[in-house]
């Protein structure tokens, strides 16, 4: 074999093993140096193919060249715009800190640290459950996680199924309304009867156990460098609570998801993954049969929708799951879960409360019926658009703006509200 014949074969394993790790081959160009050497092709093919590959100072600038702007700073106080204004000079600063963190895997305390703002919801303001928190979190961590997050990726590709929709590229809530008013149209073309289970956990993200998140991490074949990272970076986790009255002391978080952190979508989604597979759905013969597939659940993160032909069929499938997410702690909210079916059903009780059947459900946005039938859907859309109007009615009459603002607000206020799901509407002659 020549030498050029063998420096292409040992390139061409150097890129199917970049491709297998989803690494830009563009990003190794920085060792071009080394890797015009036959010995440096080795070195690059051991490190690629054995190791985690280190941090990258494209990766760096990438990371914070994607983080959104105009948001608040966290405990440091520093926004994100000064640290895209500094360009260079930041990304060489970022990329030694982040360098020394995937070293020694050690986070500094500044980027463990959360500043929860509750915001209230409704009802009554004394009540701590009729609030909702945001976090706020160090711009400057967040180009580390980034990067952590685009390794992570394609073990979510890979491990995650289709029937989970949330906290995924391309995919959302709109798609699993169309899904599941698909499957009811089939089963209403076929005169089938339909059961579906709407599943709600109380505090389901709050309620994620730590120790058992990284076993279930290794389960899927994550690298333990990377568990190592996560695992030290949730170790000494500390929050501070800012309200218009001040802030509180520090006080330590040792349960729950890194608040704030954009890790935690992917890390509950294969905590979430892992309590399915236990129950063992994928194997189970309950469930809605359709182009050649059982479908008997769509999930959008913690919201779980199980579906199945009879009643009978539906309590096991709930059963399976209520026994596994109770084994890694997280509890049945009774009270919110819902039953709605097509055909005859009797009363349901779990842990001694009854369940609720109902005729109609908001579906992630949409309301759908237990027949099916879209026009109520159709209806409550227009009249939700209708009141988007109804509020901006001063602006509309106004003389000082222009009729293409008003028509661009419209646009961007009201045709969202009223279109919404719109993909999954099945029109009739009589609505046209």
């Amino acid at each position: 074999m020549s030498s050029l014949s063998f420096f292409v074969w040992i390139l061409f394993l150097i890129l199917s093993c970049l491709s297998i790790l989803e690494i830009n081959p563009l990003s190794v160009a920085s060792f071009a140096n080394i890797s015009s050497q036959s010995e440096g092709c080795f070195l690059i093919l051991f490190m690629v193919s054995f190791a985690v590959p280190d941090t990258l100072e494209c990766e760096v600038q990438w990371a914070l060249e994607s983080i959104t702007m105009n948001k608040a700073s966290g405990g440091d106080g520093i926004p994100v715009e000064l640290l895209q204004i500094l360009k260079d000079d930041a990304v060489k600063v970022l990329y030694s800190i982040c360098q020394q963190i995937w070293k020694t895997q050690q986070w500094p305390q500044d980027w463990k640290g959360s500043v929860f703002i509750p915001i209230p919801k409704k009802g009554n303001a004394k009540e701590c459950s009729n609030y909702c928190t945001i976090a706020l979190i160090s711009h400057a961590s967040k180009v580390m996680l980034k990067i952590l997050q685009a390794r992570l990726q394609q073990y979510v590709n890979r491990e995650l199924p289709d029937v989970q929709a949330r906290f995924r590229k391309g995919r959302g809530t709109r798609d699993q309304s169309a899904n599941i008013c698909w499957i009811m149209e089939k089963a209403r073309e076929f005169q089938k009867n339909i059961y579906f289970c709407f599943i709600d956990y109380a505090k389901a993200f709050d309620c994620m156990d730590h120790n058992k998140l990284w076993k279930i991490l290794k389960e899927m074949g994550i690298p333990d460098h990377l568990t190592c990272l996560l695992r030290n970076l949730y170790a000494g986790q500390e929050a501070t609570v800012r309200t218009g009255h001040g802030t509180t002391d520090c006080f330590q978080i040792g349960k729950g998801r890194h608040q704030g952190c954009i890790l935690s979508p992917c890390l509950f989604n294969f905590y979430a993954e892992y309590i399915m597979r236990n129950a063992g759905l994928e194997e189970a013969q309950a469930g809605i049969k359709t182009a050649g597939r059982n479908i008997n659940n769509l999930r959008h993160a913690d919201d779980t929708t199980l579906m199945a032909e009879s009643e009978e069929e539906l309590k096991s499938l709930l059963m399976k799951v209520k026994v596994e997410r109770e084994k890694v702690g997280l509890k049945l909210n009774s009270q919110k879960t819902k039953i709605m079916a097509s055909g005859p059903i009797t009363s349901w009780e779990i842990d001694g409360e009854t369940v609720e059947t109902v005729s109609d459900f908001i579906f992630w946005g949409s309301k759908i019926t237990a027949d099916g039938d879209c026009s109520h859907e159709i209806k409550r859309r227009l009249l939700l658009g209708r009141k988007v109007m109804t509020h901006l009615d001063s602006i509309f009459k106004s003389r000082d703006i222009t009729l293409p603002t008003k028509f661009h607000l419209v646009k961007a206020t009201v045709f969202p509200v009223a279109m919404y799901g719109c993909e999954s509407w099945t029109v009739k002659k009589a609505e046209h």
